[in-house]
């Protein structure tokens, strides 16, 4: 098994060189059949990673434990179902997913890629060709998955507790997958630097792959918070993690770089502006790869230790001098043919976005490296907390926010004061009625939980004031009834009306932050069987533990009897796993959760007499519509992406 799976990643080696030579080759003297033969390379290379892919996890079924890997991250205890989350849990086999979803993306990329891009495509090949070489040859030479041993263990290790989520079966192939599909629209690009031909042919196929990477990203940022919440037992669901940073910042480019190229689409513009972007984009990704799988940052989310820091550094240096040193190189070819003509303008807006979005990246990135550069320097060890995210990006989010609500409403190309005065008078007023009823009817004084509120009241109501203005004028001109205008309307400007769908759910996801931010409750008690405590409304009755011993573990289950008022809720279970070969005790909240709030329940230990046990106890308000953001992003995204059937504008 361990020599199988070795072959396939030496033959993908072999295939990845011939496939760069040719892609270069072909483009460089205009030879089809070269192009044709690197794209079929490119095709053979990802069923190599496949197979490869595939041993790995038949050694896993099979608890062939001749093959280190294996034995370090599973057991004959482990449940089949934790197999395709044991292949990634460290760091050779997560390299390995790394590889084949990056082949996987580029295969799929260049089957879409149109022929009217020309020599785009054999240089997207060669250039994303390369970024696969570098992962197979780490793959090959420093971690390789199928390395034996020669005295077999009779049982492995086991999977770290902390991946027996659901969660986990989705959370890190998306924050993988989406990092490195950020090499899609970035090899288009730099295809067009290489072959200096720059022109707009490639803003279509990009903007799809800078979606593809953006959702991938959101949707895993997302599941990580709510594995966080359910399992970690603080309560929470983002700590500014390095980790969780590391994703962030990349998705925040890719937020940047897809509004920016809908204007470089409609107007024109934004065309040297949005390699940059795309260049930014791209290096953040690699930074995330480096901090998540070789960093010197430690991180709750990090699962998977590692020496190769260095050699991702490396990367890091090499692809952002490649990749920067060409854009300088053809900085005459990117200036475009028009330029901003009015700072009251849609264009401006979404110039405006970037920056907010770009800053609040930047301070990310400034608040992950200055520990790693302090101790550099001076010796000594700081920890950047949540303070300093908060206050530096906080205001600047609210900024963010505030923009959603105005941009979209103004017009393209320029405008003036009295002209947006009066698109803004409507919304303005609308807002300010809201926040004030909201602020009295939940007695909320303050402040910046009352911007937090406005500032999302705007955003929501310009969303459904050009909803209900462009239903209304499609049913007039049409004589359909509201409910199928509405659903034209959406059809006939999928980008524009997805991108809103996406803008409700960033909405739903700030109210759900403010509520359980600034409005949680909490309380650490300890309690024998029998006795209650109240918080809130509540009344928490712990009604005894409940122990199950499983062969890798031993299950606690403390159980607790709900009421709020009067009325009766049922009862809940709060989750403890004792791991004996991990040393290692794993909690899992008890949560009931409704669109108002969320009772948190963590049990947190047992005293000697088994009788008392410590819980800590929450009530986080509006986290229900957090979650409920998800779906929404997915809707949104795939309605941005559905392929129309005529040209529509943006």
């Amino acid at each position: 098994m361990a020599n199988l799976g070795t072959s396939t990643l030496l033959i993908a080696l072999l295939l990845n060189v011939y496939c760069i030579s040719m892609a270069f080759f072909g483009a460089k003297k205009d030879l089809r059949s070269a192009v044709l033969s690197a794209r079929n390379a490119n095709y053979l290379v990802t069923f190599s990673l496949l197979i490869a892919v595939c041993v790995l996890v038949a050694a896993f079924l099979q608890h062939d434990f001749s093959i280190i890997y294996v034995a370090e991250h599973s057991n004959l205890a482990m449940p089949r179902i934790y197999t395709w989350v044991a292949f990634y849990a460290g760091n050779e086999g997560s390299l390995l997913f790394v590889a084949f979803a990056l082949s996987l993306m580029s295969s799929i990329s260049l089957s879409m890629i149109p022929r009217r891009v020309g020599v785009l495509s054999p240089y997207t090949n060669g250039v994303i060709s390369v970024i696969i070489l570098f992962f197979i040859v780490v793959l090959i030479s420093l971690a390789n998955p199928f390395s034996a041993q020669d005295l077999i263990p009779v049982d492995g290790k086991g999977i770290n507790p902390l991946l027996t989520h659901p969660g986990m079966f989705i959370h890190p192939p998306m924050i993988m997958t989406g990092l490195i599909s950020i090499s899609v629209p970035f090899s288009l690009a730099m295809a067009g630097l290489i072959s200096g031909q720059i022109n707009d042919d490639w803003v279509d196929i990009g903007r799809v792959w800078g979606l593809v990477a953006w959702v991938l990203l959101a949707i895993g940022l997302l599941l990580g918070s709510w594995w966080a919440y359910t399992i970690l037992g603080w309560g929470g669901y983002w700590a500014w993690d390095p980790v969780e940073n590391a994703a962030f910042m990349p998705w925040l480019g890719l937020t940047a770089f897809i509004h920016s190229i809908m204007v470089q689409k409609r107007r024109g513009m934004f065309r040297m502006w949005n390699i940059a972007l795309i260049n930014i984009s791209f290096a953040l990704g690699a930074f995330g790869i480096f901090i998540n799988r070789g960093g010197p940052v430690p991180s709750v989310h990090s699962f998977g230790a590692s020496t190769l820091g260095w050699v991702f550094l490396l990367f890091l240096a090499v692809s952002t001098i490649i990749s920067f040193g060409l854009f300088f190189y053809r900085m005459s070819l990117l200036k475009g043919s028009t330029s901003l003509e009015s700072a009251l303008s849609r264009e401006t807006a979404f110039l405006v976005n970037n920056l907010f979005l770009l800053a609040i990246a930047f301070f990310t990135l400034w608040g992950v490296v200055f520990p790693i550069i302090s101790e550099i320097t001076t010796g000594e060890t700081i920890t950047v907390g949540e303070p300093y995210y908060n206050q530096v990006n906080g205001p600047l989010m609210l900024g963010l926010i505030c923009l959603m609500g105005i941009g979209p409403l103004l017009p393209w190309r320029k405008s003036n004061l009295s002209q947006v005065n009066r698109i803004l008078i409507v919304p303005l007023v609308s807002t300010t009625i809201v926040v004030i009823a909201i602020s009295l009817l939940f007695q909320i004084t303050k402040p910046i939980v009352i911007i937090g509120i406005a500032v999302s009241t705007l955003a929501a109501i310009s969303v459904f004031q050009e909803w209900i203005r462009g239903t209304k004028a499609r049913q007039s001109s049409t004589g359909r009834n509201y409910l199928l205008a509405f659903c034209d309307l959406i059809l006939a400007n999928r980008p524009r009306y997805g991108g809103y769908i996406v803008h409700i759910a960033i909405i739903m996801l700030a109210f759900g932050i403010l509520g359980s931010s600034f409005y949680n409750s909490e309380k650490d008690v300890f309690l024998a069987i029998g006795e209650s405590t109240e918080i809130e409304d509540y009344s928490i009755e712990f009604t005894g533990i409940r122990t199950e011993i499983f062969p890798d573990r031993t299950e606690r289950i403390a159980d607790l009897k709900i009421t709020k008022g009067d009325n009766e809720l049922g009862s809940i279970g709060a989750w403890q796993g004792i791991y004996p070969s991990f040393s290692m005790l794993s909690t899992r909240a008890a949560i009931r959760s409704t669109p108002i709030e969320d009772l948190y329940v963590i049990f947190s230990e047992t005293q000697p007499d088994g009788k008392t046990a410590a819980f800590r106890i929450l009530v986080n308000p509006l986290v229900w519509w957090m979650w409920l953001s998800g779906p929404f992003v997915i809707l949104g995204t795939i309605v941005a992406l559905w392929p129309a059937r005529k040209r529509t504008i943006i």
